[in-house]
């Protein structure tokens, strides 16, 4: 109960009582192309806009509807942010919801939980925007299993971070993928990382498309499960070297 507790309060608040604006419930979704009012620099392009697809991912420039997770970089160049790329049906269960937001409380939260993980960077956010996937089920589903996730992106007009927020996973792969519909396991699992869409920067966190990222809440590169955070604007921080350890023990 303790384990879940924490786990739970990793996510910023999101919902409708926060002013989210939600997802249509539809297969293979997406939000409308959603302006944003800061640009956000992510590997030395600015982009102004994005959309915020059903299936677990935020893209820029280009909604994204392929239910297939593929490991990056990707060949078709799009760049996206993705917490949980997998055959997420709403349909099913469960909503997806964003907002943007320069309120100064989550701002400052922002600050505060990056001054944990890098004392050596000073990074006061003046804009954030945050998607969440709350208890959505998978295409073909015949059974309860819920996924709770979220992506967090956070910008000072200069630096820019993404951070990933990890409640609650159950299930992995929806039955077009040769997932089983009862377990939501198997077939071709969900894919997580980033990919900037220029073939050169990208990452994929261990365990994608493998039956390990069942077990994602339990990963972190930051000391805190259940919670990865990346520097994206020119340079990334935050990848883990192949000898580091990003499992919580």
């Amino acid at each position: 109960m303790i384990f879940s507790f924490i786990l739970a309060s990793l996510l910023y608040p999101y919902g409708k009582t926060q002013g989210d604006s939600e997802n249509p419930v539809a297969d293979d979704g997406n939000s409308p192309e959603i302006a944003i009012n800061k640009s956000f620099s992510f590997y030395g392009k600015k982009y102004n806009s994005l959309f915020v697809n059903n299936n677990g991912v935020v893209s820029f420039g280009k909604y994204v509807s392929e239910y297939t997770p593929s490991a990056f970089p990707l060949k078709q160049g799009i760049p996206f942010v993705a917490p949980f790329w997998s055959d997420v049906d709403n349909r099913v269960s469960g909503s997806i919801s964003s907002r943007q937001t320069k309120d100064s409380v989550l701002l400052s939260r922002f600050a505060a939980d990056l001054s944990r993980y890098h004392v050596d960077i000073s990074f006061t956010p003046v804009w954030m925007f945050i998607a969440t996937w709350d208890k959505v089920g998978y295409y073909g589903s015949a059974s309860n299993k819920v996924n709770t996730f979220q992506v967090v992106l956070a910008t000072d007009g200069v630096i820019s971070f993404i951070m990933l927020n990890y409640a609650d996973i159950q299930w992995t792969t929806g039955t077009e993928n040769d997932g089983d519909i009862y377990t939501g396991l198997g077939g071709t699992p969900a894919q997580a990382g980033f990919d900037s869409g220029d073939k050169e920067n990208y990452y994929n966190i261990p365990g994608s498309r493998t039956d390990e990222i069942l077990n994602i809440k339990k990963t972190t590169n930051v000391g805190e499960p259940g919670r990865w955070v990346f520097k994206v604007d020119k340079s990334i921080i935050g990848v883990p070297t192949p000898e580091s350890d990003c499992l919580d023990e």
